[in-house]
């Protein structure tokens, strides 16, 4: 540039190059600050939820889950109030959203925002391909169709009386006196029941013992390991793949025989033969017992337990027991000993009975979503938290279910809580008792199993007299649905409850 340009120009091309410099020097300057100031403020808004501590720091949160989530809950919500994250292996956060006033979004977000699919695949290998978690969400809706469908009052009227049917039959096989496992002989009789409601007659009548078997090695399949590898290969895992294989062939063979003899069936085997999607599609015969297989996994355990609890804490509590038999008399006056669905749906008594042994013990402990989009929650004393994209959002039936500000003493078995003018369940909004989960995903089952446990303790109350003889049943902390724990042992004395 000096041999060509005079100095003058010289300077003055000089003096504006450092010009543009300083100008461009000022604005990096400038602008990170900027950045820095809106990042400063970003982070100041965000406002994370606190989280659980944990030693040793990679594998302290894993510990303390699989130790038993709900003893943790109980360490840290007092400490932690409603909303904390809980850190898995460094790499998953488990955030717990724990009563009504922060848990509304986890049950009325879209599928967008949070879905189930992520955290119940490892349901995959026991229900089967093309059913449920291994579907996107728009077929799965159709298939939750298909459960709805099934489950209306024209149907459940039908599945009513097999449920009549089956209780008169297995208790019809007691003596007059004797001592048994309550616990035994409900989980029995459920599994029957639910054989002829939902597997069909073809099942119930001829192959009940080899299906009852096949749907044993599914259940045992179902490990807390299986949670985290649902694959690996392990001999509970293996007897699961090859039941679940049998009971394919075994359905096949059903679901070609009715269609061949046009032969139409009261149970839900047929509402899902019968079913069809949008787009004209019937379901197939992998679907069809896919679905039967999630429906079964749904309601046996629940429907067996909450059994159990319910006559454990009537033969503990007196004067419940004699306000639900009181009721059984007014409905005996009323109808005689006639049992359906219009009649059982009378029994407020015994069905606030049945609800408050849900709400102490509900099956399912945890409930989970994955999150794909941020969203703040705001707690009970008005802390406002941010929860990221990527978290497991989890709240916990069995815990919000007990808390004090909802449900006046709520360890104490108290169905009158439930009764016209208190009405706790209602307290703090629709999220208050979320035994069966709610919003969005709410049981699609709660009608079958009230009828069903109904059912079956009307039969009882009106047939026999019970004691409980054993000491008050512990909770099953182990089982991946949480039950009774040990025998339940009840001396039994048959009678006519008299109504006069």
């Amino acid at each position: 540039m000096s041999t060509i340009f005079p100095p003058v120009i010289r300077m003055e091309v000089n003096n504006k190059l450092l010009n543009v410099g300083l100008l461009m020097a000022a604005t990096l300057v400038v602008a990170k600050l900027i950045s820095s100031l809106l990042m400063s403020r970003s982070s100041r808004k965000r406002h994370l939820p606190p989280v659980v501590r944990a030693s040793p720091p990679l594998i302290g949160g894993l510990l303390r889950f699989i130790k038993g989530p709900i003893i943790m809950l109980r360490e840290e919500f007092p400490k932690l109030g409603n909303v904390f994250t809980l850190n898995l292996l460094g790499t998953k956060n488990i955030t717990f959203l724990i009563g009504p006033e922060v848990s509304a979004h986890f049950f009325k977000a879209s599928e967008s925002d949070l879905s189930q699919q992520e955290v119940y695949r490892f349901n995959v290998p026991t229900f089967g391909p093309g059913v449920v978690f291994d579907v996107d969400y728009s077929v799965r809706q159709e298939q939750f169709r298909f459960f709805t469908e099934a489950l209306r009052v024209n149907k459940l009227k039908s599945y009513v009386d097999h449920m009549v049917f089956e209780a008169e039959e297995y208790f019809s096989k007691w003596g007059d006196t004797g001592e048994i496992d309550l616990k035994y002989e409900l989980e029995h009789l459920i599994i029957l029941t639910a054989s002829r409601c939902l597997l069909g007659r073809e099942v119930r009548d001829k192959l009940f013992d080899d299906v009852s078997a096949l749907f044993h090695d599914l259940d045992n399949g179902m490990q807390p390991i299986s949670v985290i590898f649902p694959y690996l290969p392990i001999p509970a895992h293996r007897r699961r793949d090859r039941a679940r294989k049998r009971l394919a062939e075994i359905f096949t063979d059903i679901i070609t025989s009715r269609k061949s003899s046009s032969q139409c069936e009261s149970d839900m085997l047929q509402c899902f033969i019968d079913s069809k999607y949008k787009d004209g599609r019937t379901t197939t015969e992998e679907e069809v017992t896919g679905l039967l297989i999630a429906a079964l996994f749904a309601g046996q355990h629940t429907s067996s337990i909450t059994s159990t609890w319910t006559g454990a804490y009537l033969l503990q509590h007196k004067q419940f027991l004699s306000t639900v038999l009181d009721e059984q008399k007014s409905v005996m006056k009323k109808h005689g000993d006639k049992i359906d669905h219009d009649i059982l749906s009378e029994m407020e008594v015994l069905y606030r009975c049945i609800k408050e042994a849900l709400r102490l013990h509900p099956p399912l402990i945890i409930l989970l979503r994955y999150l794909h989009s941020d969203f703040s929650v705001t707690t009970r004393d008005g802390k406002e938290y941010d929860i990221p994209k990527g978290h497991i959002v989890a709240t916990s039936p069995a815990f919000a279910n007990r808390l004090p500000h909802i449900f006046k003493d709520p360890d104490t078995y108290d169905p009158d809580r439930f009764a016209p003018g208190r009405e706790e369940d209602k307290v703090a909004g629709p999220f208050s008792y979320i035994s069966f989960g709610g919003g969005r995903h709410g049981c699609l089952g709660e009608p079958f199993a009230y009828l069903q446990i109904k059912a079956i303790w009307s039969h009882l109350l009106r047939n026999f007299e019970l004691e409980l003889i054993s000491p008050f049943p512990e909770i099953d902390w182990n089982a991946m649905v949480v039950g009774v724990k040990g025998k339940v042992m009840v001396r039994y004395k048959r009678r006519k409850l008299p109504i006069y």
